[in-house]
């Protein structure tokens, strides 16, 4: 524990090389190993690798390797050098966890190989080391960061700490510095992994590309969230992050390059890389999830050690994974609340379990196209974690022949495709045990297993879930859910097991993974005629009908609500209510709105009504225009709607002009389009003109 009184920022430093030489690592003062220094382990202040330590490394993790390649492999190392310096990190870390190309001869044959930086099987084979006080010069420019992490001789994790006696040494203030050296000694953070800022009070963990409000904190030794509460947060992040086999997994498995592509102010479009890694709460929910997979899937594989990353699934009354048998093809439920990267975990759990399952057939399913857009573009942009590109498959024949291999593959696929032409059974199309299923939004009802009888015609359907197994008998299921989970929902356990790990808003705002949501009752009030008063005490009495389904419940809904709801009276007043609102909102504070409408013809009435308001906000143009709308359009609707239609590269366009702060695109009108997974940070305010509820209203 630190002592606050008379505290100085070597005192802070001392602290965290102590508690990491706890963890086994090995210590060195900077300049002892300086040049003049009386290790003398750099020749230069420019060296950022320390070359003695990292070949005797690299000779001992690749005993079969000769010495020319071993020192051809460093030479690649040391030729890292784009303008970019993302760029230059992520050519590292594949060199890093994928192994470094070299060619040599061996008998008179030469011979093509991988060279491993790092053993990451046997912790205890690699050389940990933490200097303080590690002056680089570069470009005759002198910086000295205040402890820095080496694996090998490799400078991976960079710390910046300042002392919290101080008024002005704030956590942000040590973010600007190592902002600063970014930018003066770039070729320390070619190797970097991960950035560590602390003023010994607060500790935040963040990437190369991390804005400030990503670093977060790390807030558990073990899985525990009262860790904090008896230990400081910069001695958290040693004890756990920072213990030799927690930090090669997590560098192994949790840091991805997403890559996306972005039009420029000129109209070039540039590829913009951002790294990304896990945060606490997606690190040991995946690592639970893998382990209930292994377990799932037959494997021996098992921890006894099941602390949750937040709370334990039994506080919310929900039956936990670890009570299942090992064998029963259900890997269990993870529930991360919405808006806390959880599209991100599904990517990280991949990644992992590919490369320990010996590399198997992984299918994600979704419920809606839009959703399966969503959800792939994530994969997409990671696939160098995934060791291959994820594929979108548009038809069950497609899907079929994806899965004719004995492994391999990661596919997106929709529910829809598993629901049979004829009769109530599907046909099979793998009966492989190594086959993944990921399943998004896993609770929704049409994941059941009970059939059901459709009053129209008489027909027996069950739900997909049974489907699902009749296509893959012998895979292993998992779900993940951003919505809060019903303790009556029997389908979800039934289909996918009991709950591995919950992550619920309260904890997702706590820690600043979401934002708090402030919620306004906006009531418009309209004049109802005798018809329309008829159709609400149909609608209500239909409601009370016990014969009538949930699904058909919904189509009654939806038709006499929309009447109520389009009507051309409310629909002014809503468009009035929603400018001027929103204009003052702007007076605030600059960002972003959504409109959520209940139909599609009601989203085009709203839309009307309001550029008839502000006249400027429309344009034709793609690139032009201060609102749109994004919605399903097909070329059978009525001429009104189908001039909102846009294809999925239009929508993508779009999609990054929402997501852009600068652009002059400040309103779009939704219905069921970008309501889950679709991640805009300038979005401040949004108007729901829907009936919603449980993972919608989410």
């Amino acid at each position: 524990m630190i002592i606050m009184s008379k505290l100085i920022e070597s005192d802070i430093e001392n602290f965290v090389i102590e508690l990491l030489k706890n963890q086994g690592y090995d210590y060195f003062f900077g300049s002892d190993i300086a040049p003049d220094g009386k290790i003398a382990l750099r020749k230069s202040y420019e060296d950022v690798l320390i070359f003695d330590i990292l070949k005797r490394s690299l000779k001992r993790i690749n005993p079969n390797v000769p010495e020319e390649a071993i020192d051809y492999a460093i030479k690649q190392l040391t030729y890292i050098n784009t303008p970019d310096l993302i760029a230059n990190n992520e050519i590292f870390h594949r060199m890093l966890t994928e192994g470094v190309k070299i060619t040599y001869r061996k008998g008179g044959i030469e011979k093509d190989d991988l060279l491993w930086l790092v053993d990451f099987d046997n912790p205890a084979n690699n050389n940990f080391f933490v200097v303080n006080q590690f002056k680089v010069i570069e470009n005759n420019i002198m910086k000295i960061p205040d402890v820095v992490l080496f694996i090998n001789g490799i400078p991976m994790i960079v710390m910046e700490l300042k002392n919290p006696a101080s008024e002005n040494a704030t956590v942000k203030s040590a973010y600007n510095q190592i902002q600063t050296y970014k930018r003066t000694i770039p070729s320390l953070f070619t190797y970097n992994e991960i950035l560590i800022i602390s003023d010994g009070l607060e500790a935040k963990v963040g990437s190369l590309s991390s804005e400030f409000n990503h670093f977060k904190v790390w807030k558990t030794v073990d899985g525990k969230t009262g860790a904090l509460r008896h230990t400081s947060q910069i001695e958290v992040i040693a004890n756990a992050l920072l213990n030799k086999k927690t930090l090669l997994d997590y560098i192994r498995f949790f840091v991805v390059f997403d890559k996306s592509k972005k039009e420029d102010s000129s109209g070039q479009t540039v590829v913009r890389i951002t790294k990304k890694i896990a945060i606490y709460h997606q690190y040991y929910a995946v690592n639970k999830a893998i382990e209930s997979t292994l377990r799932a899937a037959g494997y021996d594989y098992f921890r006894k050690d099941w602390d949750s990353t937040s709370e334990s699934p039994g506080i919310y009354g929900l039956a936990e994974v670890k009570s299942q048998p090992r064998g029963d093809r259900k890997a269990g439920v993870i529930w991360h609340t919405q808006g806390s990267g959880k599209s991100l975990s599904m990517v990280f759990y991949s990644a992992k379990i590919i490369q320990i399952l010996n590399n198997p057939t992984i299918v994600v399913i979704t419920d809606r196209n839009d959703l399966d857009d969503q959800l792939f573009d994530t994969f997409a942009a990671s696939k160098q974690i995934l060791r291959q590109e994820p594929v979108q498959v548009g038809s069950r024949k497609d899907l079929k022949k994806m899965l004719s291999v004995k492994s391999g593959g990661v596919v997106f696929t929709t529910i829809h495709k598993f629901w049979p032409d004829n009769g109530n059974v599907f046909d099979t199309l793998s009966d492989r045990k190594n086959i993944v299923i990921i399943v998004d939004e896993a609770h929704r009802t049409q994941y059941g297993f009970k059939a059901k009888v459709d009053k129209e015609s008489g027909d027996i359907r069950y739900g997909f879930a049974k489907y699902l197994r009749d296509a893959f008998p012998n895979a292993t299921y998992i779900g993940f859910t951003g919505t809060p989970i019903e303790k009556t929902d029997r389908n979800t356990p039934a289909v996918f097991g009991n709950y591995i790990d919950v992550y619920d808003i309260a904890h997702a705002v706590e820690d600043g993974v979401t934002v708090p949501i402030y919620y306004e009752s906006r009531l418009v009030k309209i004049k109802i005629s005798d018809e329309g008063k008829k159709l609400i005490e149909e609608y209500e009495k239909e409601l009370d009908e016990s014969g009538l389904s949930e699904i058909e419940r919904h189509r009654v809904k939806w038709a006499k609500l929309e009447a109520l709801v389009g009507s051309e009276d409310r629909i002014k007043k809503i468009a009035k209510d929603i400018v001027d609102h929103f204009e003052k909102r702007l007076e605030a504070m600059d960002g972003k709105g959504m409109i959520v409408a209940m139909t599609r013809r009601i989203a085009v009435k709203l839309y009307n009504e309001i550029v008839k308001l502000r006249p400027n906000w429309h344009s034709n143009e793609l690139k032009k225009g201060k609102i749109k709308v994004v919605m399903t359009v097909s070329s059978s609707d009525e001429p009104e709607i189908v001039r909102f239609y846009l294809t999925k590269e239009q929508r993508k366009s779009l999609a990054d002009r929402f997501k852009d702060p600068d652009s002059e695109l400040k309103l779009v009108i939704v219905v069921d389009m970008w309501l889950t997974g679709f991640d805009v940070p300038p979005l401040h305010t949004m108007y729901i003109d829907k009936p919603m509820r449980g993972h919608t209203l989410m």
